[in-house]
């Protein structure tokens, strides 16, 4: 039992979703300029211009969607926007609001230019997201008081305001709200210089001394992540400080990322998974999502949102109108001869 805990971690690890560690620390590791914000430069070269331009106006910035997959910064800019602004920013989910109600107090208390995050907006239900339009549209909400002959709607002023919404699932997103949205950016995957910086940044908050070419390694298994690499830098700082060694190098990192089951294409236990059945179950492939989700138990949106990004930016997998499929590179990197893997078929 306790074996299938750990194994259960190490398969966690290297995951783009944010869990309880990474929201305390990255508290402490996330930017709060727009100038300490590292990669992402078109889409911080435009928000410098759009920020530039409504306080220049005197007016509130347009209503902002980010989309990209987890852990890409998103919740960062997000706050980033709010600081360069000069305003205050609530932050909530589209799961954690239930009910109309909970928005009315949301946004009644918002004041002149705040900034309303909403992560997973593509997750708010129908009602809350039909109040939301004329919020957004002409800064007002209407409710209802009462019931039957005597209901009586009441048309409430709101503050001007921006939302900004983030979304890992943009083609969720239903086309009247996306149209509602002036300002739109879809955050890319970093490359690995970007997250060097990143990491070097982050080491030294941390207080650290961590060498190039342990940060390249670092940078060279964090699927293009930085939550994933500072995820990944932790575990380095533990594993480096329980053996005394340091300054951190590409040997330690190497040492520290084996024992985490990451592996030298950043794949974890869940990632190298995937691959291994879609090859031993179905050929592979191609599988349909809901099929392949089933033979690894686990949910289909943990492996659309979560592993299925980045294997197929670095081709290790495809789809295609029929499903899934695995490319000649994940049989390589896997030690599978695809020959021989088809004469068992």
């Amino acid at each position: 039992m306790v074996k299938e805990k750990n194994d259960d971690k190490r398969e966690k690890i290297i995951t783009q979703q944010e869990t309880d560690e990474d929201r305390v620390m990255n508290i402490s590791l996330r930017p709060t300029k727009i100038k300490d914000f590292v990669g992402q430069e078109k889409i911080i070269e435009n928000l410098l211009v759009s920020i530039g331009a409504a306080k220049k106006r005197k007016e509130t910035l347009e209503h902002v969607l980010l989309s990209g997959p987890p852990g890409l910064g998103k919740t960062t800019l997000a706050h980033i926007i709010a600081h360069e602004m000069g305003t205050k920013i609530t932050a909530t989910s589209g799961p954690a609001i239930e009910r109309a109600g909970d928005l009315i107090g949301i946004l009644t208390n918002l004041e002149k230019g705040d900034i309303l995050f909403i992560d997973e907006i593509h997750r708010l239900s129908h009602v809350v997201e039909e109040f939301l339009y004329p919020a957004m549209e002409n800064f007002q909400i209407d409710f209802v008081i009462d019931k039957g002959p005597y209901a009586k709607t009441i048309k409430f002023n709101l503050k001007p305001f921006t939302l900004v919404g983030a979304t890992t699932r943009s083609g969720l997103l239903t086309a009247p709200l996306r149209e509602r949205f002036g300002i739109f950016h879809h955050l890319e995957f970093y490359q690995t210089d970007d997250l060097i910086r990143i990491l070097k940044r982050s080491s030294n908050l941390l207080g650290i001394d961590v060498l190039e070419d342990a940060a390249q390694e670092v940078a060279r298994c964090s699927r293009g992540t930085p939550r994933v690499a500072n995820r990944l830098l932790r575990r380095v700082r533990d594993y480096a400080q329980m053996k005394e060694k340091f300054p951190v190098n590409k040997d330690v990192v190497q040492a520290a990322l084996d024992a985490q089951g990451v592996d030298s294409a950043g794949l974890d236990a869940i990632a190298r998974r995937v691959l291994s059945a879609i090859i031993d179950y179905y050929d592979g492939g191609p599988v349909g999502i809901d099929a392949l989700a089933a033979s690894l138990n686990e949910e289909p949106d943990t492996i659309v949102d979560v592993v299925e990004p980045f294997l197929l930016k670095i081709g290790f997998l495809k789809r295609t109108p029929r499903g899934r499929e695995v490319t000649a590179l994940a049989y390589k990197h896997l030690g599978r001869d695809k020959e021989k893997q088809k004469e068992l078929f």
